[in-house]
């Protein structure tokens, strides 16, 4: 008789899901994910089965389809089923099969849920596969949710089998008389994570007889600890990272009051990537010289004076000219607003008066040639900054401003028509078009940039 009682019992426990929710089911054909299979359809759940065909063993690869297809059509559930060139995908990406196998799996379990409106994605991963999942993320190094290997639910991904053994499923599927199919390459030694169940697990049972039952108390207190861990990086993320429009600013000697400073520096930066090897080459760098830059996958971290500035890498996007017409009151850029508003020098004197407010701009209207130009920073610019009557680099401009090496990229340069850099938007117009006796009409411009001081991180 099937274990319905423990295996709702642990369902409910873990809030998977609930009853009405439509779940797909991963199934490969083998012990585990027939069982899980199995304990669905008599649990009365709602449920539809996924199947990946990986061609990587021939007839055998068939032979599972089939077996999948006539498991559902014996349930009476929908199956899908996807073919993969996991040869190729693996080749062209770099990696290794069993990584190749992992994307391409999860890629189509998430695409077809969203689009068969499944909630939740079933594995049928047992306490075997937990132990094993700790053992491999030890051997090949770890933080601490690596530690606690496989959870019961995370996002989408569930696994309702965790209570279950790999020696009760063996009993189970002998005393039921369930058909399954053997995968051949379960029995490979050529796999690291087969090499530690055929190999490494039987002699640590011999120590420990009941190495399932320690090891599901042991990966239970490390999820524990690593929930404790988590709240106490949030709290250290809302403190020390102040969020400005160009990136996250930290503070160096924050970070260097960090202890244990390197667990904490990769916890706080797991969200943007870096490795741990890359964060302790930045721990060794806290005091040197500004301008050195450390690079994940996606962010750039760099270290600017007295602070840490964490950036999203560039996008093609980000060196491209904006057109801005004389009819359009407002042009919006990936950093920031300008608005502009025109009119006479009558009106100007009568209802407002210049200020020093560097997000603005005072222009001779009758010097501005459209349409005006708005890009980011090129080699070679130079501008009279207002109030000087030579003209400066706009790289001298920056480095005398300390303006960090992050942000240089993402100041807006305004062009007139003529090419001539006519505002630094947010720090100085040119001195060529400021407003003098002779003007007759004024353009003011102001900049909104996306800047945001002192919020929290989510």
């Amino acid at each position: 008789m099937l274990p319905l009682h423990t295996f709702k019992a642990f369902i409910q426990q873990n809030t998977l899901f609930s009853n009405e929710d439509q779940i797909l089911l991963a199934v490969s054909g083998g012990r585990d994910s027939v069982l899980m299979a199995r304990l669905f359809k008599q649990a009365g759940y709602n449920f539809g089965i996924a199947h990946c065909n990986f061609n990587l063993r021939g007839e055998e690869s068939l032979r599972d389809e089939h077996f999948v297809k006539m498991l559902a059509a014996t349930l009476e559930v929908p199956v899908y089923v996807r073919h993969f060139d996991t040869k190729a995908y693996a080749n062209s990406h770099k990696i290794s099969i069993q990584m190749a196998a992992r994307d391409l799996r999860y890629q189509w379990f998430d695409a077809l849920s969203n689009a068969e409106g499944y909630a939740y994605i079933a594995l049928a991963q047992h306490q075997d596969d937990a132990i094993e999942t700790v053992l491999l993320n030890l051997t090949r190094g770890t933080g601490i949710a690596g530690l606690h290997g496989i959870l019961p639910k995370r996002g989408k991904l569930i696994r309702p089998l965790l209570f279950l053994t790999r020696t009760a499923i063996n009993d189970l599927i002998d005393l039921e008389n369930i058909d399954y199919v053997e995968d051949s390459s379960n029995l490979s030694a050529n796999y690291a994570r087969n090499k530690i169940r055929l190999k490494v697990i039987p002699q640590l049972k011999e120590i420990n007889a009941s190495l399932e039952l320690t090891f599901q108390h042991n990966i239970q207190r490390f999820a524990d600890t690593e929930q404790v861990l988590q709240q106490v990086v949030t709290g250290l993320r809302s403190s020390m990272f102040r969020t400005e429009y160009d990136g996250l600013y930290v503070s160096i000697e924050k970070v260097k009051s960090l202890n244990p400073q390197k667990l904490l520096m990769f916890e706080l930066l797991k969200p943007y990537h870096f490795s741990e090897a890359v964060i302790g080459d930045l721990i060794q760098a806290l005091d040197k010289q500004s301008g050195i830059a450390f690079f994940s996958n996606s962010h750039q971290l760099t270290l600017n004076r007295e602070e840490l500035i964490i950036s999203a890498l560039k996008t093609e996007e980000s060196g491209q000219h904006l057109l801005w017409h004389p009819t359009e009151p407002e042009i919006e850029t990936p950093n920031g607003t300008l608005n502009s508003t025109r009119l006479s020098k009558a009106a100007f004197d009568k209802d407002y008066q210049i200020d020093r407010d560097p997000n603005k701009a005072y222009l001779d209207t009758d010097q501005l040639i459209y349409p005006l130009i708005l890009r980011s920073r090129q080699p070679g610019d130079k501008f009279k900054p207002f109030g000087m009557k030579h003209y400066k680099k706009l790289s001298d401009f920056f480095i005398d401003e300390k303006v960090p090496v992050t942000r240089k990229d993402t100041v807006p340069i305004l062009l007139n028509g003529n090419g001539e850099v006519i505002w630094v938007a947010g720090m100085r117009q040119d001195n060529r078009y400021k407003i003098g006796p002779a003007t007759s009409n004024i353009t003011i411009l102001t900049y909104t940039a996306p800047h945001i001081t002192n919020s929290k991180q989510s």
